[in-house]
């Protein structure tokens, strides 16, 4: 985890007023990954796809497992 003094918080947002492109790109990735994430819920949640696989999955990224 980022340490979070002052001074580091400060130097972020230097950062973002110097590179306001860098926020851009930030908030680019981060849509990507909501995207992502709805793809690996949608998977998971599709009993179309064998339980057993879908299971493994969920625990192996740590999310609650399907029942059925």
């Amino acid at each position: 985890m980022a340490d979070h003094t002052p001074g580091y918080v400060d130097h972020l947002a230097t950062q973002l007023r110097d590179r306001p492109d860098l926020l851009r790109l930030a908030e680019n990735e981060l849509q990507e990954l909501r995207g992502l994430k709805a793809t690996v819920a949608r998977f998971i949640h599709n009993p179309a796809i064998a339980l057993d696989i879908r299971q493994n999955l969920a625990q192996e990224l740590h999310l609650p497992t399907p029942e059925k």
